[in-house]
């Protein structure tokens, strides 16, 4: 019997044949440890198979407690989870790689043709600040302002904006329901990939709406979970998508916000005949871009707020999240592995 346990600890998804395949890995993981310690661990496994089954109940308890609520499911709330209302992903070095790779040309295409010198924006959820100092190029001597709810990537961004030569940008603490600015301030207000971490997308396209100036420019890029694609076919991928879905319900955040740009837009009163939806994509698909988009999600896997929101929410483990990690691993390998990423883009001319 442990011969055989030691093999299945080999396979990399040996459950891939099972109905259930995060229970199975649970699964997977009580044996290994009943070999160590005991057939007093087959007590846990009623739990761990009736898991998928209370996953359903739990999220709609979760989503219904937390719709108000910023922090995580549970009572042992950890600091990285209440780092923000609402970022699933945090703050990890391997989140801030991703978004220092951000520059206009690669995701605000779909705005910069609406760009000229001498204009004002207002960038929410800057992040990193690599998005912000580059549209801070198109439009200087305009002022660009990044605003965040993260005191230490505030710090980060104005680090990167030491490194660089542009002069007309200022970062500064911000909620993005409640923007520290007068009404019509700014000739563009943008969010990139911001409005699926928020429990009230809708409120804070009408804060965004008030701080812009009439005639001005609200402009929006958003991801689509379920919009995204992958060759060769992942069992393990396939798992990871349904998680990330089930850890931003729990929480109750948007995973797919891309598509709903034009209806959370309409619902905070924007009138139909100033909005100009479109769609951009990003891909992965040379070896350099497949080996860092792999590792990075490798990494959030395990290391990142996802990972610590997705156990406090009871819908994945250490064991489950390590074999997701080398799924991820295992993909960026494939010489004809491709990951493409839908995003969804509005223009709204308030």
């Amino acid at each position: 019997a442990k011969s055989w346990l030691l093999w299945c600890g080999d396979l990399r998804w040996p459950c891939t044949w099972w109905a259930k395949p995060r229970a199975g890995l649970k699964i997977l993981g009580l044996l290994a440890q009943m070999v160590r310690t005991g057939p007093q661990v087959w007590a846990q496994t009623s739990t761990v198979i009736g898991m998928n089954e209370s996953i359903t109940s739990q999220q709609q308890a979760a989503r219904e407690a937390h719709n108000d609520v910023r922090h995580a499911p549970g009572t042992a709330h950890s600091e990285q989870a209440r780092e923000s209302e609402s970022y699933t992903h945090g703050h990890h070095a391997s989140v801030l790689r991703s978004h220092r790779w951000r520059t206009a040309a690669n995701s605000a295409g779909y705005l910069t043709p609406h760009l000229s010198a001498g204009m004002s924006i207002l960038d929410v959820g800057c992040g990193p600040g690599t998005l912000t100092i580059d549209l801070a190029r198109v439009v200087a001597p305009g002022h660009v302002t990044g605003v965040d709810a993260s005191d230490d990537v505030l710090e980060r961004a104005r680090e990167v904006l030491a490194e660089s030569e542009v002069t007309n940008v200022s970062f500064e603490h911000a909620n993005a329901y409640s923007l520290p600015f007068a009404d019509a301030s700014f000739d563009v207000v943008h969010a990139h990939q911001v409005l699926q971490h928020l429990s009230d997308p809708v409120a804070a396209i009408k804060e965004m709406v008030r701080v812009a100036k009439p005639g001005g420019i609200v402009a929006v890029r958003e991801a689509d979970y379920a919009s995204m694609s992958w060759f060769p076919q992942s069992h393990g991928l396939d798992e990871w998508n349904t998680l990330y879905h089930e850890v931003t319900s729990a929480y109750g955040y948007e995973a797919d916000a891309g598509r709903r740009l034009l209806h959370w837009f309409q619902g905070a009163g924007v009138d139909p005949k100033s909005l100009y939806p479109s769609a951009g994509i990003w891909c992965y698909s040379t070896p350099e871009s497949r080996e860092w988009w792999g590792q990075l999600w490798a990494e959030r896997c395990v290391e990142s707020n996802f990972a610590v929101q997705a156990k406090e929410a009871s819908l994945a483990d250490d064991v489950a999240l390590e074999e997701l990690a080398h799924e991820w691993r295992t993909w960026s390998e494939q010489p004809d592995g491709w990951f493409m990423v839908p995003n969804g883009e509005i223009i709204a001319r308030v």
